[in-house]
């Protein structure tokens, strides 16, 4: 009895394993293990929703939030009300946002073509609050717009609270609504939107790149934004045209930046081939003076349900993030740094090395991080790719720094372990 009592209980034991085991394997990705995830994938010429998992529910939009900032620019700039040689003035409160930032001094000027430019690049942050403050007033002035035009486009589940996205419990958006704002930019401003493929941009005697990563390595990848606070996760919206096909595809709440990039090229891999290669691509309201341009046409609320969530009906595998909580518990302090999608503390990185592989790089970085264990574990890690003289190298980069300082201690002690390495601002 004793033998059979021993026998039965190892053979539940294993099979209670071997459950979790297929269990864990049919639910692949972030679905599960992340919480903070939401994506879709909209086709931009007929509305259909190809993707969709759990894009209505509310998420942080941390820098996406800079997509309206330059909607409302580019509404402006075609109404007459502002012009690119504009002087912008930079207020204090402006010039004390924390990085991403150009370091805009209290008293200067800089014009609106040039923080365009900053947006879409470095995602400053002084530089969204001056232009948010020059659009609306004041920082609340440009929340009621910003709001106000999202209701219009359909966006019904999103508050702007701020031009730049920093942390803010009451600033709320969904996959859905990202999506409708990305599919908004490029039909209401198609002599606007090329401001989205820049790759640089050049102020005060530097140059800054984008930390839109898949624009020049995705192809068809026009655009558009990407986005991180610690709350919302590292977030990214696509515009892709290919072939005669086009989408828009959001993700939010990647880990990190490198793995929310990978998730975006699967999703635009999938189910590009699925779009249409007909249909107007005339989907979403314009409000203009004297009423609504052309009927919209709204987006599906469900999409089809991705593959590895039919295979389960548990509660666990359709849990619904609730309304989020705005006592602000979960949401960083301003300590939390930007939205740049590569770091997430300052715009200091460490650099140990170039590669002529994008995987050489990662391959190196993820050696460096075995090496140095606990030390490095809370550093976000990712290759920039940079291009010379007709040659592409990647170079391979440590994010999520506090400041120089932690920068430097973390290049010394990646030195004393045989690693190359040198600590820059980006």
């Amino acid at each position: 009895m004793t033998n059979l009592y021993y026998f039965s209980s190892l053979l539940l034991r294993w099979s209670l394993v071997g459950f979790l085991f297929v269990f864990a394997v049919v639910l692949p990705g972030p679905t599960l293990a992340n919480a903070k995830y939401a994506g879709i994938v909209v086709d931009a010429r007929t509305g259909d929703v190809l993707y969709a998992d759990r894009a209505q529910e509310r998420r942080y939009p941390a820098s996406l939030t800079k997509m309206m900032t330059l909607y409302l620019t580019f509404e402006a700039l075609d109404a007459g009300q502002i012009a690119v040689t504009d002087q912008v003035p930079i207020s204090r409160h402006a010039a004390s946002e924390p990085p991403s930032k150009l370091g805009l001094r209290v008293g200067s000027v800089i014009t609106v073509g040039q923080i365009m430019q900053a947006l879409v690049t470095k995602s400053a942050n002084d530089a969204a609050t001056a232009l948010g403050e020059f659009l609306g007033g004041s920082e609340d002035g440009f929340a009621r717009l910003a709001t106000a035009k999202a209701k219009s486009l359909g966006m019904s589940s999103t508050v702007f609270k701020n031009a730049h996205g920093l942390p803010d419990s009451r600033q709320v958006t969904t996959a859905h609504d990202m999506a409708r704002l990305g599919l908004a930019l490029k039909e209401h401003f198609p002599h606007h939107y090329s401001l989205f493929q820049t790759r640089s941009f050049r102020y005060g005697g530097q140059v800054f790149g984008s930390h839109n990563r898949l624009i020049g390595s995705v192809q068809g990848v026009d655009g558009i934004k990407t986005g991180f606070i610690n709350a919302s996760g590292f977030n990214l919206v696509s515009s892709v045209d290919h072939n005669g096909k086009r989408i828009v595809a959001v993700v939010m709440g990647g880990r990190t930046g490198a793995s929310r990039d990978a998730h975006m090229r699967k999703l635009i891999a999938e189910y590009l081939p699925q779009a249409s290669s007909s249909g107007s691509g005339l989907l979403i309201a314009r409000t203009v003076t004297g009423g609504v341009a052309r009927v919209a046409t709204s987006l599906p609320i469900q999409g089809p349900i991705p593959s590895f969530r039919q295979a389960t009906t548990t509660a666990s595998a359709n849990v619904e993030v609730a309304a989020l909580d705005t006592s602000m518990s979960d949401v960083d302090t301003i300590t939390t740094a930007s939205t740049s999608g590569d770091q997430q503390h300052s715009d200091w990185v460490v650099q140990i090395g170039a590669t002529p592989s994008e995987s050489g790089a990662l391959d190196l970085l993820r050696r460096a991080k075995g090496a140095a264990g606990v030390y490095l574990e809370a550093k976000t890690h990712f290759a920039v790719r940079h291009d010379q003289d007709g040659t592409s190298v990647y170079r391979a980069r440590l994010g999520g720094f506090t400041g120089k300082t932690d920068a430097w201690e973390t290049c010394g002690r990646l030195k004393s372990l045989g690693f190359a390495c040198w600590a820059t601002e980006q």
